[in-house]
This record gives C-alpha cells, structure tokens and sequence, in this order.
C-alpha cells in the first residue's frame, strides 16, 4: 500500500490534494516540522489504536497527546496503540507514514479538536518522508471524521 494507495485514494475520488515528497524523513512530528518549516502544532499525528472490538485513528495537532481520562471517557476503554509489528496490517502504512486515507480497511477516523486551532494541516501520505497540506474542514471532509475532544497539551 503505503504512498500508491494515498496517490490511488486521492486520484479515484478527484480530491484536490498533492502529495509532498521530501528527501528527509518526516517520521516524526520533529522531524516532519523541521523539514517543512512549520511550527510541530500544525503537523497532524496520526495515532493508530487498537480497541477491543475495532482499529480507529486519532489524529490531532502535533504537539498534543491523549488525555487518558478524556480517551476513556469517550471509548469507556483504555487506549492502547497498535505496536509496530501490527500497523501495516491494521491500516496499509508504516510507523511514521500513517494517513487518514488510502487505507487497506475502512477504519473510524476521528479528528481531536485541537486540529481547528489551523486553517491547515499536515498528515503523512503513506511513507515516513510524505505528508499532504490539508485544509482542516476538508481533512474533516475527506475522511468523514468525528469530531473529538481526546487530548491535552
């Protein structure tokens, strides 16, 4: 899957959207910042966990995290990220280059609202060296995302 299945995603649904290739890696919200030249908040951590009955994605500024409490809140269950071995399987990309779309399975997408602190964002596009610049309503848009309030600074 991985950067061909975002390509694919985007081309089969005409979404208005270009995939960035860089020479560095964006693995990391760091990382892919740095090698933008934004700030770390405006990158989109894409976060993979694995519930008792279901995978779902999370995505969320860059420079939050999961608020325990508020995810359980939400989910009535801990949050537990899917582990390495498990993510190509569970969504057709890699560690560093998970994106909300052109998965291998449908998986519920929901979208922290700390991501509407920006008019745009920045989510991996399949590799841990791709990203694509998104407007938030149209992330909102294209992923069919729910609106969450999961995370803290």
């Amino acid at each position: 899957m991985t950067v061909e299945s975002v390509r694919n995603y985007i081309e089969e649904f005409g979404y208005d959207l270009e995939i960035v290739e860089l020479d560095s890696s964006t693995a990391t919200v760091e990382l892919a910042a740095k090698a933008l030249g934004v700030e770390p908040a405006r990158i989109a951590k894409t976060m993979a966990i694995r519930l008792k009955e279901r995978d779902i994605l999370i995505l969320s500024k860059g420079d939050v995290k999961i608020d325990n409490r508020k995810f359980k809140d939400y989910f009535k269950e801990k949050a537990k990220f899917i582990n390495t071995e498990d993510l190509m399987e569970a969504t057709g990309h890699p560690v560093g280059g998970v994106c909300p779309f052109g998965l291998i399975k449908p998986l519920d997408i929901y979208l922290d609202i700390s991501l509407k602190e920006f008019d745009y964002v920045y989510p991996a596009a399949g590799e841990a060296n791709t990203c694509v610049k998104i407007d938030v309503e149209y992330l909102s848009e294209i992923t069919s995302g729910t609106w969450i309030d999961v995370c803290r600074k």
